[in-house]
């Protein structure tokens, strides 16, 4: 005997159809994109720096942890600000469900669990597509089995996610961390904190410790957990990325950059430089220049 069970059709809220593009860029301090409007929804993250964003005839500020949406036909444009060079996030993508007008003209100042989420999107994306993202994407040959799927559902997420902070207030807290991982993350965002403050300088785990009165095993397991490496891997990264940063702003050479950032000669500045960037830091001084004249034209 064949049963007949009534179904529950699912409610989709909202529903991806396609993305265009997905890209991380590391502009320069004199970056200028002139303007584009176009048929698709577009969405732009502030993760380094700062820019002014022109959509339609308005003007908004975005700053770090900065969000902003462009719906279809939207023109929008935006520049470098106050000579600092920006890292930027876009993604573009066709949704046509309802939901998706509550992101017209919004600002979101994103918080740790939209920034996570956001980062999950690039790693499924950079699993999905040839990295560094290009026009049109490419499909890798051996991608991860459900790495679209999972793309598309993270990014569904991710915009979900948004529609429900908008509807709350913004005091709301949604974290749903147990007070000792509350505690165990503040922690760590302070130790992050304590070395942006230093990068000028050599830190040791003892310094740490001391500093915030904990025993240096317990240090170290506690920002390997939640930053998934080691207090001396991340202060190297730290230091690297805000080389970048100077080499983009072409304010100080080498040897001053080194000098600020507490390497012991420019030597072993450009090692440890091209380690982790695979390049030295002229060839990614002459990748982000070129890269930068060529967007600029388009």
């Amino acid at each position: 005997m064949t049963i007949e069970l009534e179904r529950v059709y699912l409610n989709l809220t909202i529903e991806i159809r396609s993305i265009i593009t997905m890209y991380y860029f590391e502009f320069g301090k004199d970056y200028v994109f002139s303007g584009e409007s176009h048929d698709f929804w577009e969405m732009v993250y502030v993760d380094k720096g700062e820019v002014e964003v022109l959509a339609d005839t308005t003007r908004h500020i975005l700053k770090q942890g900065s969000l902003i949406f462009h719906k279809p036909n939207e023109f929008h444009s935006f520049t470098a600000t106050h000579g600092r060079a920006p890292n930027v996030i876009v993604i573009t993508f066709d949704c046509y469900s309802k939901a998706m007008g509550q992101f017209e003209n919004r600002v979101f100042q994103l918080q740790d669990e939209e920034r996570n989420l956001l980062a999950q999107i690039i790693e499924e994306g950079a699993n999905t597509f040839i990295f560094p993202f290009k026009y049109p994407l490419i499909r890798k040959e051996n991608s991860l089995i459900g790495s679209e799927q999972l793309l598309k559902n993270y990014l569904e997420m991710f915009l979900i996610i948004l529609l429900r902070k908008k509807t709350h207030q913004e005091n709301d807290q949604t974290l749903s961390f147990l007070p000792k991982e509350k505690d165990e993350l503040q922690l760590v965002t302070a130790i992050i904190r304590f070395l942006e403050e230093r990068l000028e300088f050599q830190i040791s785990l003892t310094e740490i410790s001391h500093h915030f009165h904990v025993a240096k095993t317990k240090l170290k397991d506690l920002f390997a957990k939640h930053t998934g490496k080691s207090i001396k891997e991340y202060f190297m990264l730290m230091k690297i990325e805000k080389a970048k940063v100077s080499i983009r702003e072409d304010v100080h050479n080498f040897t001053e950059i080194s000098r600020r950032l507490g390497f012991s000669s420019v030597h072993y500045f450009s090692k440890a430089f091209k380690r982790v960037c695979g390049m030295s830091p002229s060839e990614y001084a002459k990748s982000v220049k070129a890269r930068s004249r060529i967007e600029t034209v388009e």
